[in-house]
């Protein structure tokens, strides 16, 4: 018996030779006369031996085994889980391998085999936080994390959106390096999921804003004067999103937090699942984003969502646009080379045109809202005359290469024209920006 029993049993002992009342008996032990009558009556049938707890000696039913315990600790040191913190890996226990316990029990079955989590708790630092948006879409938080996603040494990029309101992931999208293309395409994301939101709060990075913005003189401002939007200043402009700048990344914690909770998980979940190319990620992540939304938003205050619905073609929007003149033969210049206007419609020579460079369906044009594809087009080269007194050049010898067909279509085949437009468009919207 434990002192406490034994102490117990003297009071109950005093109650039954009437040294206690009921009453008083109940008062020194903290429980009700109804106990005490109870205990009475069962001491006075069983002695002392009623006062031991029937559980007592016995384990638990809840109880974790020596072996689940070696075997949780196992899995935890084995590669597939290796760097999970005691959270994720309680989950992964419970959707992976059929073990289901709680993080709690997790964690101490770790502590307990000397093993600590890789996320350790930093000292609490007290500050203000700013108050949440009252309605989703209100704000979206956008950023980009460079991180070692898939292991190894090689860095990757991974695009990011956050609602304000409600900590919903709205899009996720990875590339090689900080790009337009992963921006736009968050904004496509969140466009095409829940609808156009009010505001976007980025950094000061130049995909979001002209590096001459902070150029501007107080004077120059008054009198009105303004920098050229960027592409994405542009896009996000047509679909009559505004950008706020943060100074700093505090001002954009949620979505801080955001990059520390998924470079925590989604270095398990990529290793878990095999994942090791960046299309492979980016198809995960389309279902990966529900998942994790289920799991970790929150309700907005106002239930009434700011999204607003469009039917604007996005393909036409988030892209790269430029002005440009056709001329005499509906040639123009284009990221150092020609195309040609083509197509019923197009109304003619010397006319401003729109060029549209999409990621996915290449370069067109865009004129008065209709579109005409373009074709590459390689302009002669004007023929100089020789000098009086010039040499005239010798006839060329018949293994030249001028004279090699084969040479001259593999420089003019479709299949290099393809790739160099590709290679353009790898340049407009995969190039790491400054």
């Amino acid at each position: 018996m434990t002192q406490k029993q034994i102490n117990r049993y003297h009071v109950i002992k005093d109650s039954l030779e009437g040294n206690m009342t009921v009453g008083a008996a109940a008062s020194a032990l903290g429980i009700s006369e109804r106990q005490v009558t109870r205990l009475r009556n069962g001491v006075k049938e069983k002695g002392v031996a009623f006062m031991i707890h029937k559980n007592t000696g016995r384990s638990p039913g809840h109880a974790v085994s020596e072996d689940e315990k070696r075997e949780i600790v196992s899995l935890y040191s084995k590669e597939k889980y290796e760097g999970s913190n005691f959270l994720h890996f309680s989950e992964l226990l419970s959707e992976h391998e059929g073990i289901t316990r709680s993080c709690s029990t997790v964690n101490r079955v770790l502590k307990e085999a000397k093993i600590e989590s890789p996320k350790k708790r930093r000292r609490y630092k007290p500050h203000r936080s700013r108050k949440r948006k009252a309605q989703e879409g209100l704000l979206i938080q956008m950023d980009a994390s460079q991180h070692r996603w898939f292991g190894g040494n090689a860095l990757y990029s991974l695009h990011g959106g956050i609602d304000d309101a409600t900590s919903k992931i709205v899009g996720l999208y990875m590339t090689k390096n900080e790009c337009l293309q992963g921006h736009l395409e968050v904004v496509r994301q969140t466009v095409g999921n829940n609808g156009v939101p009010i505001s976007i709060y980025a950094d000061r990075h130049t995909i979001f804003r002209s590096p001459n913005a902070d150029k501007l003189t107080i004077e120059q401002q008054l009198e009105g004067k303004q920098t050229s939007d960027t592409q994405f200043g542009r896009a996000v402009k047509e679909l009559g999103i505004t950008i706020i700048a943060a100074r700093s990344p505090q001002a954009k914690g949620r979505i801080e937090r955001l990059w520390e909770t998924l470079q925590s998980r989604l270095v398990v979940e990529f290793r878990i699942h095999d994942i090791k190319t960046l299309h492979e990620a980016n198809m995960f992540l389309m279902d990966y984003i529900p998942k994790f939304n289920a799991q970790f938003a929150v309700e907005p205050d106002s239930t009434e969502s700011a999204y607003v619905q469009t039917n604007l073609d996005l393909d036409l929007i988030l892209c790269a646009k430029e002005k440009r003149t056709v001329d005499n033969g509906a040639v123009f210049s284009f990221k150092g080379k020609h195309f040609k206007v083509v197509g019923d419609g197009f109304p003619g020579n010397k006319i401003k045109i729109d060029v549209v460079a999409n990621a996915a369906k290449g370069i067109f044009a865009l004129y008065d809202g209709k579109i005409f594809d373009v074709l590459p087009f390689v302009k002669p080269k004007k023929l100089t005359k020789p000098k009086a007194d010039a040499a005239i050049p010798s006839k060329p010898a018949d293994d030249h290469p001028f004279r090699n067909i084969d040479h001259m279509k593999k420089r003019y085949s479709s299949d290099l024209v393809d790739s160099e437009i590709r290679k353009m468009l790898d340049d407009i919207f995969l190039s790491k920006y400054a």
